[in-house]
Protein backbone atom coordinates (compact mmCIF):
# COMPACT_ATOMS: atom_id res chain seq x y z
CA UNK A 1 0.00 0.00 0.00
CA UNK A 2 1.34 3.42 -0.93
CA UNK A 3 2.46 5.66 1.92
CA UNK A 4 0.11 8.55 2.73
CA UNK A 5 1.08 11.95 1.41
CA UNK A 6 0.53 14.42 4.28
CA UNK A 7 1.59 17.36 2.15
CA UNK A 8 -0.99 16.67 -0.55
CA UNK A 9 -3.63 16.14 2.15
CA UNK A 10 -2.91 19.61 3.54
CA UNK A 11 -2.94 21.21 0.08
CA UNK A 12 -6.31 19.61 -0.61
CA UNK A 13 -7.77 20.71 2.72
CA UNK A 14 -6.79 24.35 2.22
CA UNK A 15 -7.96 24.28 -1.41
CA UNK A 16 -4.51 25.17 -2.77
CA UNK A 17 -4.34 24.81 -6.53
CA UNK A 18 -1.58 23.04 -8.43
CA UNK A 19 1.57 24.99 -9.41
CA UNK A 20 0.92 27.64 -12.05
CA UNK A 21 1.96 26.79 -15.59
CA UNK A 22 3.00 30.25 -16.76
CA UNK A 23 3.22 29.04 -20.36
CA UNK A 24 -0.43 28.04 -20.56
CA UNK A 25 -2.82 30.53 -22.18
CA UNK A 26 -5.43 32.47 -20.21
CA UNK A 27 -8.02 35.07 -21.18
CA UNK A 28 -7.58 38.53 -19.61
CA UNK A 29 -11.23 39.09 -20.49
CA UNK A 30 -12.11 36.85 -17.56
CA UNK A 31 -11.73 39.94 -15.33
CA UNK A 32 -14.77 41.56 -17.00
CA UNK A 33 -17.48 42.53 -14.53
CA UNK A 34 -15.27 42.25 -11.45
CA UNK A 35 -14.99 45.17 -9.06
CA UNK A 36 -11.31 45.41 -8.15
CA UNK A 37 -9.80 47.85 -5.67
CA UNK A 38 -6.11 48.73 -5.70
CA UNK A 39 -4.14 50.59 -3.05
CA UNK A 40 -1.32 52.71 -4.43
CA UNK A 41 -3.04 52.63 -7.79
CA UNK A 42 -1.93 55.98 -9.19
CA UNK A 43 1.46 54.86 -10.52
CA UNK A 44 3.75 51.90 -11.12
CA UNK A 45 2.20 48.44 -11.02
CA UNK A 46 -1.07 49.89 -9.76
CA UNK A 47 -1.45 52.03 -12.85
CA UNK A 48 -0.56 49.07 -15.07
CA UNK A 49 -3.16 46.89 -13.39
CA UNK A 50 -5.78 49.63 -13.64
CA UNK A 51 -5.29 50.21 -17.36
CA UNK A 52 -5.14 46.53 -18.29
CA UNK A 53 -8.08 45.40 -16.20
CA UNK A 54 -10.24 48.38 -17.17
CA UNK A 55 -9.48 47.69 -20.84
CA UNK A 56 -10.78 44.16 -20.28
CA UNK A 57 -14.05 45.18 -18.69
CA UNK A 58 -13.35 45.26 -14.95
CA UNK A 59 -14.59 48.05 -12.69
CA UNK A 60 -11.44 49.38 -11.03
CA UNK A 61 -11.28 51.68 -8.01
CA UNK A 62 -7.88 52.97 -6.96
CA UNK A 63 -6.75 54.56 -3.71
CA UNK A 64 -3.65 56.71 -3.36
CA UNK A 65 -2.27 59.75 -1.54
CA UNK A 66 -1.47 61.42 -4.88
CA UNK A 67 -4.88 62.90 -5.60
CA UNK A 68 -3.85 64.95 -8.63
CA UNK A 69 -2.27 61.97 -10.37
CA UNK A 70 -5.07 59.61 -9.38
CA UNK A 71 -7.87 61.85 -10.65
CA UNK A 72 -6.05 62.52 -13.93
CA UNK A 73 -5.43 58.81 -14.44
CA UNK A 74 -9.05 57.86 -13.85
CA UNK A 75 -10.25 60.58 -16.22
CA UNK A 76 -7.97 59.18 -18.92
CA UNK A 77 -9.11 55.58 -18.32
CA UNK A 78 -12.78 56.59 -18.40
CA UNK A 79 -12.31 58.29 -21.74
CA UNK A 80 -10.47 55.32 -23.19
CA UNK A 81 -12.91 52.65 -21.97
CA UNK A 82 -16.14 54.64 -22.16
CA UNK A 83 -17.01 53.41 -18.67
CA UNK A 84 -17.76 55.58 -15.65
CA UNK A 85 -17.29 52.66 -13.26
CA UNK A 86 -13.66 53.54 -12.57
CA UNK A 87 -12.93 55.78 -9.60
CA UNK A 88 -10.17 57.44 -7.61
CA UNK A 89 -10.44 57.78 -3.84
CA UNK A 90 -7.92 59.34 -1.51
CA UNK A 91 -6.37 56.67 0.71
CA UNK A 92 -3.46 56.83 3.14
CA UNK A 93 -2.74 53.16 3.77
CA UNK A 94 -0.93 53.91 7.05
CA UNK A 95 -4.16 55.36 8.47
CA UNK A 96 -6.71 52.74 9.51
CA UNK A 97 -9.73 55.02 9.19
CA UNK A 98 -8.60 56.17 5.75
CA UNK A 99 -8.59 52.56 4.58
CA UNK A 100 -11.95 51.85 6.23
CA UNK A 101 -13.42 54.81 4.34
CA UNK A 102 -11.78 53.65 1.10
CA UNK A 103 -13.30 50.17 1.32
CA UNK A 104 -16.72 51.45 2.36
CA UNK A 105 -16.93 54.02 -0.43
CA UNK A 106 -15.60 51.56 -3.00
CA UNK A 107 -18.36 49.13 -2.04
CA UNK A 108 -20.95 51.87 -2.46
CA UNK A 109 -19.55 52.81 -5.89
CA UNK A 110 -19.36 49.22 -7.11
CA UNK A 111 -22.04 48.36 -9.71
CA UNK A 112 -22.64 45.12 -7.80
CA UNK A 113 -22.33 46.75 -4.35
CA UNK A 114 -19.56 44.33 -3.58
CA UNK A 115 -15.81 43.88 -3.96
CA UNK A 116 -14.47 40.94 -5.97
CA UNK A 117 -10.76 41.51 -5.48
CA UNK A 118 -8.37 43.55 -3.35
CA UNK A 119 -4.83 44.34 -4.47
CA UNK A 120 -2.51 45.37 -1.63
CA UNK A 121 -0.18 47.27 -3.92
CA UNK A 122 0.83 50.47 -2.09
CA UNK A 123 4.55 50.52 -1.36
CA UNK A 124 7.56 52.79 -1.05
CA UNK A 125 11.28 52.35 -0.42
CA UNK A 126 13.66 54.06 1.95
CA UNK A 127 16.95 55.62 0.91
CA UNK A 128 19.55 52.88 0.73
CA UNK A 129 21.67 52.48 3.92
CA UNK A 130 19.49 54.94 5.87
CA UNK A 131 18.84 52.41 8.65
CA UNK A 132 22.54 51.67 9.14
CA UNK A 133 23.50 55.35 9.16
CA UNK A 134 21.61 57.05 12.00
CA UNK A 135 21.38 60.83 11.94
CA UNK A 136 22.05 63.22 14.81
CA UNK A 137 25.27 61.62 15.98
CA UNK A 138 26.29 64.95 17.53
CA UNK A 139 23.14 65.18 19.70
CA UNK A 140 22.79 63.98 23.33
CA UNK A 141 20.07 61.47 22.41
CA UNK A 142 19.32 59.67 19.15
CA UNK A 143 16.35 61.15 17.28
CA UNK A 144 13.42 58.93 16.35
CA UNK A 145 14.07 57.35 12.93
CA UNK A 146 11.80 57.72 9.93
CA UNK A 147 10.14 54.35 9.39
CA UNK A 148 7.67 55.46 6.73
CA UNK A 149 8.63 52.62 4.39
CA UNK A 150 7.91 50.05 7.09
CA UNK A 151 4.58 51.69 7.92
CA UNK A 152 3.45 51.73 4.29
CA UNK A 153 4.90 48.39 3.21
CA UNK A 154 3.74 46.15 6.06
CA UNK A 155 1.43 48.00 8.47
CA UNK A 156 -0.56 49.41 5.55
CA UNK A 157 -0.62 46.03 3.81
CA UNK A 158 -1.87 44.32 6.96
CA UNK A 159 -4.66 46.89 7.26
CA UNK A 160 -5.59 46.21 3.63
CA UNK A 161 -5.52 42.44 4.04
CA UNK A 162 -7.56 42.57 7.24
CA UNK A 163 -10.21 44.71 5.57
CA UNK A 164 -10.23 42.28 2.64
CA UNK A 165 -11.01 39.47 5.08
CA UNK A 166 -14.01 41.52 6.25
CA UNK A 167 -15.35 42.64 2.86
CA UNK A 168 -14.69 39.79 0.43
CA UNK A 169 -17.01 37.19 2.03
CA UNK A 170 -19.79 39.81 1.81
CA UNK A 171 -19.47 40.07 -1.96
CA UNK A 172 -22.96 39.36 -3.37
CA UNK A 173 -23.36 36.13 -5.37
CA UNK A 174 -19.74 35.13 -4.74
CA UNK A 175 -18.93 31.51 -3.98
CA UNK A 176 -16.24 29.82 -1.92
CA UNK A 177 -12.93 29.96 -3.79
CA UNK A 178 -11.82 26.62 -5.19
CA UNK A 179 -9.39 25.28 -7.83
CA UNK A 180 -12.43 23.67 -9.45
CA UNK A 181 -14.07 27.01 -10.24
CA UNK A 182 -14.60 27.74 -13.92
CA UNK A 183 -13.05 31.12 -14.86
CA UNK A 184 -15.01 33.49 -17.03
CA UNK A 185 -16.32 37.04 -17.35
CA UNK A 186 -18.90 38.30 -14.84
CA UNK A 187 -17.88 35.64 -12.32
CA UNK A 188 -18.03 36.96 -8.73
CA UNK A 189 -14.79 36.40 -6.85
CA UNK A 190 -13.16 36.66 -3.43
CA UNK A 191 -9.52 37.37 -4.17
CA UNK A 192 -6.72 39.02 -2.20
CA UNK A 193 -3.60 39.72 -4.28
CA UNK A 194 -0.54 40.66 -2.24
CA UNK A 195 2.40 42.47 -3.81
CA UNK A 196 5.62 41.22 -2.31
CA UNK A 197 9.07 41.41 -3.84
CA UNK A 198 12.16 39.36 -4.49
CA UNK A 199 13.11 41.00 -1.17
CA UNK A 200 10.40 38.74 0.31
CA UNK A 201 12.48 35.65 -0.42
CA UNK A 202 16.06 36.97 -0.48
CA UNK A 203 17.96 39.67 1.43
CA UNK A 204 18.16 43.13 -0.11
CA UNK A 205 21.34 44.66 1.28
CA UNK A 206 21.04 48.26 2.41
CA UNK A 207 17.22 48.40 2.47
CA UNK A 208 16.35 47.15 5.93
CA UNK A 209 12.83 48.58 6.23
CA UNK A 210 11.83 47.36 2.78
CA UNK A 211 13.33 43.90 3.34
CA UNK A 212 11.70 43.47 6.74
CA UNK A 213 8.35 44.60 5.37
CA UNK A 214 8.45 42.40 2.29
CA UNK A 215 9.53 39.38 4.32
CA UNK A 216 6.48 40.17 6.44
CA UNK A 217 4.23 40.18 3.38
CA UNK A 218 5.52 36.72 2.49
CA UNK A 219 4.82 35.51 6.02
CA UNK A 220 1.31 36.91 5.84
CA UNK A 221 0.74 35.23 2.47
CA UNK A 222 1.90 31.84 3.67
CA UNK A 223 -0.21 32.08 6.81
CA UNK A 224 -3.36 33.42 5.16
CA UNK A 225 -3.36 30.96 2.30
CA UNK A 226 -3.51 28.18 4.90
CA UNK A 227 -6.66 29.53 6.57
CA UNK A 228 -8.47 31.96 4.24
CA UNK A 229 -10.23 29.03 2.57
CA UNK A 230 -12.55 28.93 5.59
CA UNK A 231 -14.04 32.22 4.36
CA UNK A 232 -13.90 31.19 0.71
CA UNK A 233 -11.08 33.63 -0.07
CA UNK A 234 -8.23 32.87 -2.45
CA UNK A 235 -4.91 34.54 -1.62
CA UNK A 236 -2.10 34.92 -4.17
CA UNK A 237 1.11 36.94 -4.32
CA UNK A 238 3.49 38.55 -6.81
CA UNK A 239 7.21 38.90 -6.06
CA UNK A 240 8.76 41.26 -8.62
CA UNK A 241 12.52 41.60 -8.98
CA UNK A 242 13.96 45.08 -9.63
CA UNK A 243 11.40 46.47 -12.07
CA UNK A 244 11.79 49.75 -13.93
CA UNK A 245 9.17 51.74 -11.99
CA UNK A 246 9.26 54.96 -9.91
CA UNK A 247 9.65 52.97 -6.67
CA UNK A 248 13.36 52.40 -7.37
CA UNK A 249 15.21 55.38 -5.83
CA UNK A 250 18.08 57.15 -7.56
CA UNK A 251 20.66 55.36 -5.43
CA UNK A 252 19.12 52.03 -6.37
CA UNK A 253 19.23 52.88 -10.06
CA UNK A 254 22.93 53.63 -9.74
CA UNK A 255 23.54 50.22 -8.20
CA UNK A 256 21.57 48.57 -11.00
CA UNK A 257 23.31 50.47 -13.78
CA UNK A 258 24.50 48.01 -16.40
CA UNK A 259 22.43 45.17 -14.95
CA UNK A 260 19.13 43.67 -16.03
CA UNK A 261 15.81 44.81 -14.64
CA UNK A 262 12.39 43.32 -15.11
CA UNK A 263 9.66 44.89 -17.22
CA UNK A 264 6.42 46.28 -15.74
CA UNK A 265 4.40 44.57 -18.46
CA UNK A 266 5.59 41.16 -17.23
CA UNK A 267 4.41 42.00 -13.71
CA UNK A 268 1.05 43.20 -15.05
CA UNK A 269 0.69 40.04 -17.12
CA UNK A 270 1.46 37.82 -14.12
CA UNK A 271 -0.98 39.78 -11.97
CA UNK A 272 -3.65 39.56 -14.66
CA UNK A 273 -3.25 35.79 -14.83
CA UNK A 274 -3.80 35.51 -11.07
CA UNK A 275 -6.69 37.97 -11.16
CA UNK A 276 -8.48 36.43 -14.15
CA UNK A 277 -8.05 32.72 -13.45
CA UNK A 278 -10.24 31.95 -10.45
CA UNK A 279 -8.77 28.43 -10.32
CA UNK A 280 -5.45 29.76 -8.98
CA UNK A 281 -5.47 29.60 -5.18
CA UNK A 282 -2.56 30.06 -2.79
CA UNK A 283 0.23 30.56 -5.34
CA UNK A 284 3.09 33.06 -5.62
CA UNK A 285 4.85 34.16 -8.80
CA UNK A 286 8.33 35.70 -9.05
CA UNK A 287 8.90 38.11 -11.93
CA UNK A 288 12.39 38.99 -13.10
CA UNK A 289 14.33 39.94 -16.24
CA UNK A 290 13.27 37.98 -19.28
CA UNK A 291 15.96 35.41 -20.04
CA UNK A 292 16.33 32.37 -22.26
CA UNK A 293 16.53 29.18 -20.26
CA UNK A 294 16.79 25.45 -20.87
CA UNK A 295 14.47 23.87 -18.36
CA UNK A 296 14.04 26.13 -15.33
CA UNK A 297 17.32 27.73 -14.25
CA UNK A 298 19.89 26.76 -16.88
CA UNK A 299 20.73 30.06 -18.55
CA UNK A 300 21.29 30.07 -22.32
CA UNK A 301 22.85 32.80 -24.50
CA UNK A 302 20.36 35.37 -25.77
CA UNK A 303 21.20 34.34 -29.33
CA UNK A 304 20.43 30.67 -28.67
CA UNK A 305 17.52 29.14 -30.57
CA UNK A 306 17.08 26.49 -27.90
CA UNK A 307 15.02 26.73 -24.73
CA UNK A 308 12.36 29.35 -24.02
CA UNK A 309 12.20 32.96 -22.91
CA UNK A 310 11.00 33.22 -19.34
CA UNK A 311 10.31 36.13 -16.99
CA UNK A 312 7.89 34.53 -14.50
CA UNK A 313 8.55 31.63 -12.14
CA UNK A 314 6.42 29.99 -9.50
CA UNK A 315 7.79 30.58 -5.99
CA UNK A 316 7.42 28.00 -3.23
CA UNK A 317 5.66 25.71 -5.71
CA UNK A 318 6.42 22.61 -3.67
CA UNK A 319 6.50 23.81 -0.07
CA UNK A 320 3.51 21.67 0.87
CA UNK A 321 5.01 18.73 -0.99
CA UNK A 322 8.62 18.96 0.17
CA UNK A 323 8.03 20.04 3.77
CA UNK A 324 10.53 22.63 5.02
CA UNK A 325 12.69 21.50 7.93
CA UNK A 326 14.71 24.30 9.44
CA UNK A 327 17.69 22.61 11.09
CA UNK A 328 19.72 19.50 10.46
CA UNK A 329 19.29 18.50 14.08
CA UNK A 330 15.54 18.58 13.75
CA UNK A 331 15.72 16.50 10.56
CA UNK A 332 17.76 13.88 12.41
CA UNK A 333 15.22 13.93 15.21
CA UNK A 334 12.35 13.36 12.79
CA UNK A 335 14.27 10.56 11.09
CA UNK A 336 14.75 8.91 14.46
CA UNK A 337 11.04 9.20 15.20
CA UNK A 338 10.25 7.75 11.80
CA UNK A 339 12.50 4.74 12.39
CA UNK A 340 10.85 4.08 15.74
CA UNK A 341 7.23 4.68 14.83
CA UNK A 342 7.31 4.09 11.08
CA UNK A 343 6.24 6.40 8.26
CA UNK A 344 2.57 6.29 9.19
CA UNK A 345 3.04 7.65 12.69
CA UNK A 346 5.30 10.48 11.52
CA UNK A 347 2.90 11.40 8.71
CA UNK A 348 -0.05 11.62 11.09
CA UNK A 349 1.89 13.96 13.39
CA UNK A 350 2.87 16.23 10.47
CA UNK A 351 -0.71 16.46 9.24
CA UNK A 352 -1.95 17.30 12.74
CA UNK A 353 0.67 20.03 13.17
CA UNK A 354 0.01 21.64 9.79
CA UNK A 355 -3.75 21.32 10.08
CA UNK A 356 -4.06 22.73 13.61
CA UNK A 357 -4.96 26.33 12.64
CA UNK A 358 -7.27 24.97 9.96
CA UNK A 359 -9.16 22.64 12.30
CA UNK A 360 -9.30 25.43 14.88
CA UNK A 361 -11.09 27.66 12.37
CA UNK A 362 -13.45 24.89 11.34
CA UNK A 363 -14.45 24.30 14.98
CA UNK A 364 -15.46 27.95 15.45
Amino acid sequence: MAAPNPARDVADIIQQSSPVDTTSPYDPGWVAGKTIIITGGASGFGEGFLRTWADNGANVIIGDVNSARGKSLIEDVRKKTGSQNHHFLYCDVTNWQSQVDFFRTATELSPTKGIDAVVANAGITEEIMSFQRPVGLDTPEPPKPNFNAFDVDIVGVMYTAHLAMWHLPRNPRSQMASPSMIPGPNTPDRHLLLIGSVASIAPLAGSVQYSVAKHGVLGMFRSLRSTAFANGIRVNMLCPYFIDTPIIPASGRLLLAGGATGKPEDVVDAGTRLMADTRIVGRALVIGPKVRVDGVFELLPETSKEGNEKAVWEAYADDFVELEIFTLRFIKLLNTIQRIRGWGGWAVDVVKALAYPITFLMRR
